[in-house]
């Protein structure tokens, strides 16, 4: 494993946080100044992308995302935007409020301190609190799409992204408050829309209704995904075959600092985030001035209503 020593949480301090310098984001090879200003130029031609709004490293960031293709690039960019706007439970008057903080306090999103030997960045995701009243599966996945995106404004873009979620803690009293919605959302926009390249989902202290609950996400989720999943059932003794034991907190057996102190700080720094939030909350997609046909709930995904709450589960 590669230190990430400077990335996102390594100082705490409630100044507020600054974005990746974009010269620095040429020098890594994602992206340059002639790409970045080719796609500006396209942008300028989108009356309902808000172009004003968006910097020179979201470009950089979709670009570096989509495999440096400008097509896609292009696709990417409109997609992202319409969905922030689409999907208001997670992107709406997005700021670190009361109903955050209570989020972060009974979950939490914390990138781990190493890349992995690929270079890619890990986060680290566990429940706090496992009563499933104070679970909601809207306001975790907002939680999770903040910690995501100031992760990135403060340290550009990265070879590829692994996530893992440790189980431990939820149960099937937490299935009824997963909707189908939801599932079908989230899932869209990581497959589709997020300006990154996810690499690995681990998923660890799967519960034994697990396979249940993948089946009825199943049609929600594509071959690219699938084929990153790694489920352990026997705790974090196989995941050290990907991601070194040392880098995980001290209270799941690792050597990084103790889940409280991570939490803390995590809190601290979104604390500190108000600037990086209300600048984001600007960009957001006029679907009046759309060219064609504007783009809603319905034309996109259908009616899919409905949660697990009837899911028969042994």
């Amino acid at each position: 494993m590669r230190s990430a020593q400077g990335l996102f949480f390594s100082v705490y301090t409630m100044v507020e946080v600054k974005e990746f310098p974009v010269h620095e984001e040429y020098k890594k090879g994602t992206a340059t100044s002639d790409d970045v200003a080719k796609l500006r130029s396209w942008l300028k031609t989108q009356p309902h992308l808000p172009e004003e709004f968006i910097t020179d490293l979201d470009i950089a960031l979709a670009y570096h995302s989509c495999n440096k293709s400008m097509e896609v690039t292009k696709q990417g960019l409109d997609l992202n935007f319409s969905l922030r706007t689409l999907f208001t439970a997670y992107f709406k008057d997005r700021k670190f409020d009361r109903t955050m903080e209570r989020t972060f306090e009974n979950t939490l999103f914390v990138p781990l301190p190493h890349q992995t030997q690929d270079g890619n960045v890990v986060l680290y995701s566990q429940v706090l609190n496992s009563d499933p009243n104070e679970f909601n599966v809207e306001n975790n996945i907002r939680a999770l799409l903040m910690c995501i995106d100031l992760w990135q404004y403060e340290t550009g873009s990265w070879s590829g992204l692994e996530v893992v979620l440790n189980f431990k803690g939820y149960g099937i009293g937490h299935m009824p408050k997963i909707d189908i919605r939801n599932v079908q959302q989230i899932l869209h926009y990581l497959q589709e829309a997020i300006p990154l390249k996810l690499k690995k989902l681990h998923l660890v202290n799967a519960p034994s209704f697990f396979d249940r609950l993948l089946s009825i996400m199943r049609p929600f989720i594509n071959n690219e995904i699938l084929n990153i999943v790694e489920v352990y059932s026997d705790g974090f003794k196989n995941i050290v075959k990907n991601i070194p034991l040392e880098v995980f907190p001290k209270d799941v057996g690792g050597h990084y600092k103790t889940v409280k102190e991570l939490n803390d700080e995590v809190i601290k720094k979104l604390h500190s985030s108000s600037s990086f939030f209300e600048a984001e909350n600007k960009k957001r997609v006029v679907e009046s001035l759309r060219p064609g046909k504007p783009k809603n709930y319905s034309n996109m995904f259908g009616g899919v209503e409905g949660s697990f709450k009837k899911l028969d589960i042994d």
